[in-house]
């Protein structure tokens, strides 16, 4: 049966180095979506300190506030086993706060490439 291995990436900047650990794994086709989670989107990075016209410097000050999702479908336990380990080798152990939340759910059917009979 095949898996959806979903995380959310607390921190963005990571990014990059996540998923080339992802690729190192041996883990292709991996989607990523620019996210944002309720704690952010009720205001903890709303800033009203902008001027109405604000300067490059303003904008920069921000910090993101955004997450990253990445996903992919895999074929086998071993696949998800070497998500886990090579996320947690960028991000940190994954029960501690502010690394992110992975979680994984069955796919019961899929087409596309390398999917075939």
């Amino acid at each position: 049966m095949a898996h959806m291995v979903i995380f959310v990436l607390n921190d963005p900047d990571l990014c990059d180095d996540l998923l080339q650990a992802w690729e190192e794994a041996g883990i292709r086709g991996i989607t990523i979506l620019e996210s944002t989670g309720l704690g952010r989107a009720k205001g903890k990075c709303v800033r009203d300190d902008i001027p109405l016209l604000p300067s490059l410097t303003n904008l920069l000050q921000n910090g993101e506030c955004r997450h990253r999702t990445l996903f992919s479908v895999v074929k086998t336990e071993e696949q998800i086993n070497a998500i886990v380990e090579a996320t947690q080798s960028i991000v940190g152990n994954l029960f501690d706060d502010n690394t992110g939340f992975l979680f994984v759910l069955p796919v019961s059917h899929v087409y596309g490439k390398g999917w075939g009979k």
